[in-house]
């Protein structure tokens, strides 16, 4: 952990919190002893440590600067399998996105939008520990659909839409002049797109891309192509 995340308010961790547990046995800090922290989605700070007990650790968090900007990018990304997702998840926001919308898609199996992943609340651990290890306060809104079109509308006023595909890509994504833009990537899973579902893109202005020549994994896609996208849009 890079930054510890904590919610508007909150002044104490329990040992069970893994937080404490960075604080304590990582950390080594002490009583009267300080941390970098920050709000989620809000001010970076630092949080001084009052007392420790045998229930845990009460911090008082005092705000130094403003809330740390996420990239405007979205990523549609179609549901994969939830150990693959996890990866998504933590590099994605890592990384700095906006917003990751993840639709149930034709080839791609529909039970694990149900899986314990989501229904447990997992997903929100994970995407907390991907934004404490970047050092940033901005955590990714992540949205669940039930089809890919229910993610083309909400995505729908983004300035560059852009489908990632190697069957029908035409465009590097490395050649394109996105500065000043906000732009969504479309990401398939491992069945990929189904051609109904290529057809719906590009009806909605979704222009075919590729990363490169080359096949890539889900969990590897999403990562490479936040990258290229960053990269022109001149924001890394």
């Amino acid at each position: 952990m890079n930054i510890i995340l904590i919610e508007k308010g909150e002044s104490f961790f329990p040992f069970s919190d893994e937080r404490a547990f960075h604080i304590k046995k990582i950390l080594h800090l002490k009583e009267g002893e300080s941390f970098r922290a920050g709000i989620i989605n809000g001010d970076e700070g630092k949080a001084t440590i009052e007392s420790i007990t045998e229930d845990g650790i009460s911090f008082n968090f005092m705000s130094i600067s403003d809330a740390s900007m996420l990239y405007p990018i979205t990523l549609i990304v179609g549901q994969t399998r939830p150990i693959c997702m996890k990866r998504i998840l933590r590099e994605a926001v890592s990384l700095g996105v906006e917003r990751i919308f993840l639709p149930i898609t034709e080839l791609g199996e529909k039970s694990y939008q149900g899986s314990s992943l989501y229904t447990s609340g997992e997903y929100k651990n994970i995407l907390l520990d991907g934004a404490m290890q970047s050092g940033f306060t901005g955590v990714s809104e992540t949205r669940l659909f039930s089809s890919v079109n229910e993610a083309i509308k909400e995505a729908e006023k983004v300035d560059v839409k852009l489908l990632l595909d190697n069957q029908i890509g035409a465009k590097k994504l490395s050649k394109m002049d996105l500065k000043g833009k906000s732009v969504v990537l479309a990401i398939g899973p491992e069945r990929g797109w189904s051609n109904k579902e290529r057809e719906l893109f590009i009806s909605s202005n979704y222009e075919p891309t590729l990363i490169g020549s080359r096949i890539l994994r889900t969990e590897t896609a999403v990562p490479s192509s936040v990258m290229l996208a960053l990269s022109r849009m001149d924001l890394i």
